[in-house]
């Protein structure tokens, strides 16, 4: 009895450990029991808690004292058996799903055959009925990892009368710009509202940024060295006429600063330690609004889900802007759905697949992608194009029987291009003789890409009344923490999504 008793202990031990060695998180990979490729977005289920596996197949559980080895865990993916067993019974980091093959004809559950076109009205019809403007409160994880990229930069230079910004110092200047950076912000709150800013208060609860600060200092190095240059050749009562084709406009010797960052007397000791008293400031006030800036993400986030109205994602609220197919009747978890795919009729930017409930003909998933620029501007050499928009979004139903969303994944980039003519002119009042003091001519062809992906998951929601929500006060104190690598130890104890592999292995150069 004893042995037995030791043996079960083991195991016990052994399962939770092969999940995490820190025995407080249950993480393991989702994968395709034929092909062994990840499974994404996956939905894990333990104790009515969720969880859903990121783009790699992982996912990560935090584990409480109200957790016992006999606890079943659900794992459950459109296309998929469902996995349903105790915990002690995973004895691997790695899960298998079993493909299941669906036939239309053989599950049709509903009492007449919609067309696509028609289970479109209805789902319009119903969104009332499914999804609502309540005020709730969310626990929630958010992830904002932003990519940059110049594809072009070209600074030719035509004319300068001060030495040393001729073309070898430009060019040596362009090539120390760094050419790809990316940016990772993450945080863990409650969100109190609904879908709009004005209606909505955020407790952040942590919160992280991880990024090479290297590539920062050396912005700051480069500014530092074109401050002295302005310092050393710029006379005082000086302004700059500048020019770039058609337009021009004058730019007094003190409001040089929104160009250059800098232009003050460096041998005035005051004027010196004013303008680093100002930058002290500002980077206080950035960390106190950090959270009202998260919470704008937000804000933009939920009020462009296309369940709401008068968002870009219109595929649901227009649909006489769209071609709808119905593909196939299937399930989705437990859930029998219809899958429809949907095409642009005429000027309309999207396409995807939707998933609708046979049921109550609420929107369970959405899939979708741009198929032209979602936005162009190109004017006079200056140019910006949104090119890509993709996502996906899923809802769940709650315990009120209104939907709300649980995870969505998108991901926005847009190509910035300036082409134009520059001329920098610098004017002096005070100096005898010729008024016109210095000039740089050069021609700009300047090309950027960003891409920005945002991850969000909802682990729990609940409503709330008018009262709880006018009581709350928000938590404005926590200030991202700063991480030049990724350190798996921040999160311990939280709930969030798991970091793909780029993300576990950024290092920035200031940390090696």
């Amino acid at each position: 009895m004893y042995l037995k008793k030791l043996l079960f202990t083991l195991i016990t031990v052994l399962v939770f450990n092969i999940f995490n060695s820190n025995a407080q998180n249950l993480s393991a990979f989702v994968l395709d029991s034929i092909s062994k490729q990840a499974i994404p977005y996956a939905t894990v289920q333990l104790k009515e808690k969720g969880v859903i596996t990121n783009e790699e197949g992982n996912f990560n559980f935090i584990l409480n004292e109200t957790i016992k080895e006999s606890d079943t865990l659900i794992i459950s993916s459109m296309g998929y058996e469902t996995l349903s067993k105790p915990i002690s019974e995973f004895t691997t980091n790695r899960i298998f799903l079993i493909p299941k093959a669906i036939e239309l004809k053989e599950v049709i559950v509903s009492n007449k055959n919609y067309t696509a076109d028609e289970i479109m009205d209805l789902v319009e019809d119903n969104l009332e009925k499914n999804y609502t403007d309540d005020l709730t409160k969310k626990r929630l994880f958010h992830r904002e990892s932003s990519f940059d990229r110049w594809t072009k930069s070209d600074f030719k230079v035509k004319k300068s009368s001060i030495d040393i910004l001729n073309q070898q110092f430009l060019d040596s200047v362009i090539a120390t710009i760094p050419k790809n950076n990316s940016y990772y912000s993450e945080i863990v709150g409650d969100l109190y509202g609904n879908y709009t800013k004005e209606t909505q208060k955020l407790d952040l609860l942590k919160a992280s940024k991880l990024f090479d600060k290297s590539k920062d200092l050396d912005a700051e190095k480069l500014e530092e060295k074109f401050n002295e240059i302005l310092k050393d050749n710029v006379k005082p009562g000086s302004y700059f006429k500048i020019k770039s084709g058609l337009f021009g406009t004058k730019v007094d010797a003190d409001e040089v600063s929104q160009l250059f960052e800098d232009e003050i007397d460096s041998t005035d000791v005051a004027a010196v330690n004013k303008k680093l008293e100002e930058k002290k400031k500002n980077k206080e006030e950035e960390q106190k609004n950090y959270a009202n800036w998260k919470k704008g993400n937000l804000s933009t986030i939920l009020n462009g889900l296309p369940t709401q109205e008068d968002t870009d994602l219109n595929f649901i609220t227009k649909t006489r802007k769209y071609d709808f197919t119905l593909q196939e009747f299937t399930y989705l978890g437990n859930d029998a759905v219809y899958v429809i795919s949907f095409q642009p009729s005429g000027s309309a930017d999207f396409e995807g697949t939707l998933y609708v409930n046979s049921d109550d003909f609420a929107i369970l998933q959405v899939d979708y992608t741009n198929v032209k620029p979602v936005k162009k501007f190109n004017l006079l050499g200056v140019s910006a194009n949104q090119y890509l928009s993709k996502g996906k979004i899923i809802y769940s139903k709650g315990t009120t029987g209104f939907y709300g969303l649980r995870y969505l994944e998108s991901e926005n980039g847009t190509r910035i291009g300036l082409r134009r003519p520059l001329k920098i002119i610098e004017k002096n009042k005070i100096v005898k003789g010729r008024n016109k003091q210095n000039e740089l001519s050069a021609d700009l062809d300047f090309v950027f890409i960003n891409v920005v992906k945002n991850e969000m998951i909802v682990f729990e929601s609940e409503n709330i009344s008018q009262t709880t929500f006018d009581t709350f006060t928000e938590n404005n104190a926590i200030s991202p923490t700063y991480m030049p690598k990724y350190d798996p130890e921040f999160w311990k104890g939280y709930a969030i999504m798991e970091p793909n592999s780029a993300i576990k292995e950024f290092t920035s150069a200031s940390s090696e």
